[in-house]
C-alpha cells in the first residue's frame, strides 16, 4: 500500500512536470493528482526537488560497460552498434514524458544536468567496450573514444527528437559511418 501511494505521487509528478514544467508544477497540484494528501508527498520527498531526482534516478534506464556482451557481433560494429541503441532502448523507453523532463529541467536543474551527463558518460564507456570487443583489432584511444561519442550523441539526439516529433536520425546510418571510420586504412 505504502509503495502504491508513492508510487501514485511519482507517476502523477511525472504527467505534470512534463506537461507544465517542474518549477510551474506546485506540489499540491502532484497530490492532487496522485489522491493523496499533501503531507504524503513530502513524507516521501521531503523537499519538491527530490520528486524529480527521484523520477530521474529511479525511472531512466542505466547501462554499464559490462553490458557489452549482450550486443556483439564479433567482427561487425555496424550491428554491434545497432544492438546496442536496442538494447538501450532511449527512443524506445516507455516513458516519453520523462524524457520530455529530462532534456527540459537538465539545463534548468544542475542535479538533473548532473544525471544527463553520468547516463551520457555511461553510454560512452559501454559503447566504447563494445566497439572494442567487436572490431578484434587495438583501436586508437582517441579514435574510439570519438566514434563513442558520435554514436552517443546520434542516440540522444534521437531520443530528444522523438519526443518532440521531428526527423529523427538514422542510427543504423550513423552505425555504419562509425564503423567505416573505424576500418584499418587501405
Amino acid at each position: 500500500m505504502a509503495q502504491d501511494r508513492r508510487t501514485s505521487i511519482l507517476d502523477a509528478a511525472e504527467r505534470l512536470f512534463a506537461e507544465s514544467g517542474f518549477d510551474a508544477t506546485p506540489t499540491a497540484r502532484v497530490a492532487a493528482e496522485a489522491k493523496v494528501p499533501k503531507g504524503l508527498v513530502f513524507y516521501y520527498f521531503p523537499h519538491k526537488i527530490d520528486l524529480l531526482l527521484a523520477l530521474v534516478t529511479e525511472r531512466l534506464p542505466t547501462h554499464g560497460p559490462d553490458e557489452a556482451d549482450r550486443v556483439v557481433e564479433p567482427g561487425d560494429a555496424t550491428t554491434s552498434l545497432i544492438r546496442l541503441d536496442e538494447h538501450v532502448g532511449l527512443a524506445e523507453h516507455a516513458s516519453a514524458t520523462l524524457r520530455t523532463i529530462l532534456f527540459r529541467e537538465a539545463g534548468t536543474h544542475p542535479e538533473v544536468g548532473k544525471h544527463l551527463r553520468h547516463l551520457r558518460q555511461n553510454l560512452v564507456a559501454l559503447t566504447e567496450n563494445v566497439l572494442d570487443r567487436t572490431v578484434g583489432v587495438v583501436l586508437d584511444p582517441g579514435l574510439r573514444r570519438d566514434a563513442a561519442h558520435t554514436f552517443v550523441a546520434a542516440m540522444l539526439d534521437r531520443a530528444n527528437t522523438v519526443r518532440t516529433g521531428e526527423v529523427a536520425p538514422d542510427l543504423a546510418g550513423v552505425a555504419r559511418v562509425v564503423s567505416m571510420a573505424l576500418q584499418p586504412a587501405r
